[in-house]
């Protein structure tokens, strides 16, 4: 059995490669920039860009298994060579923005479900783990913090379910070495429903410092969104955050799968306190 996980340069595929290594099971690392990697001794490497079909057969060569960012890129070429190659399932990082009605026409959601339903017609057993919203989204603030002495935020009332990259990994993990877990959709959250404005107080909380939480006008924040967010996905994040205006459901998936409650925010929050430092 050899796993190939993709983008390992990112928060979780880092860690279900360490993960992955730690507990003696062959893995792979793939990247568009392996040569940037740092792995643990005795992990290989391969060079794998998901916009580049040409780095797909050298990268699924002997594997059986795979942990696949959704990118929608080239994502018929990539599960019409992982056939060929002979891989056995691929467990997919998707968005829970696949779960809420209006999905296909959603710009945050639509890319996942076009890889989600390519998985689905194929011959490939395949394994989708629809995340809620990342804790390590409230990193962003940290820049906003240091810059005006407060944390910006169009809705800071709005709700999320932070999930720790942490658990998304030893989800991945379980999935991936457990073949009765295969198969199925999993709905990963954090333990607890948090307003944008209680993420912030935990911060400060693990910080020890006062951090201010401000709203700002939708299309303050808009126009000064990150360069790299593309105009739909901003408007959908806005639509989404004004509609969040109650505790949003949670799931139990993270224990069923890994045996444990998930993380709690606070953690993420200690773990990083120096990012927030004054």
């Amino acid at each position: 059995m050899t796993v190939l996980v993709t983008g390992s340069r990112g928060r979780v595929g880092s860690l279900l490669v360490r993960t992955l290594h730690e507990r003696g099971v062959p893995v792979r690392a793939g990247s568009a920039a392996p040569e940037k990697l740092t792995l643990p001794e005795g992990v290989p490497s391969v060079r794998l860009a998901l916009d580049d079909p040409a780095t797909f057969p050298a990268a699924l060569d002997g594997v059986t298994s795979v942990f696949l960012y959704a990118d929608p890129s080239h994502i018929d070429a990539f599960v019409a060579q992982a056939v060929t190659a002979g891989v056995e399932h691929v467990a997919v990082m998707s968005a829970d923005a696949v779960l809420r009605p209006g999905a296909d026409s959603d710009p945050i959601a639509a890319p996942h479900l076009a890889v989600e339903r390519s998985l689905a017609a194929s011959s490939l057993t395949h394994t989708s783990l629809n995340c809620g919203a990342l804790a390590s989204n409230a990193g962003s603030w940290a820049y906003t913090l240091k810059a005006r002495g407060a944390v910006t935020h169009p809705y800071p009332d709005s709700f999320a379910d932070p999930i720790n990259e942490r658990d998304i990994a030893e989800c991945a993990y379980a999935v991936l070495t457990r073949p009765e877990l295969r198969g199925r959709s999993y709905h990963l959250t954090g333990p607890a429903s948090l307003s944008f404005r209680e993420q912030a107080a935990v911060i400060a909380e693990a910080t020890g410092r006062e951090i201010p939480m401000e709203r700002i006008a939708p299309e303050v924040w808009r126009a000064n969104k990150p360069s790299f967010m593309p105009d739909d996905i901003a408007d959908a994040l806005l639509r989404l955050w004004a509609a969040s205006t109650a505790p949003v459901p949670l799931s139990q998936d993270v224990e069923a799968l890994t045996g444990r409650p998930p993380r709690p925010f606070a953690d993420w929050a200690r773990e990083h306190a120096a990012r927030f430092a004054a």
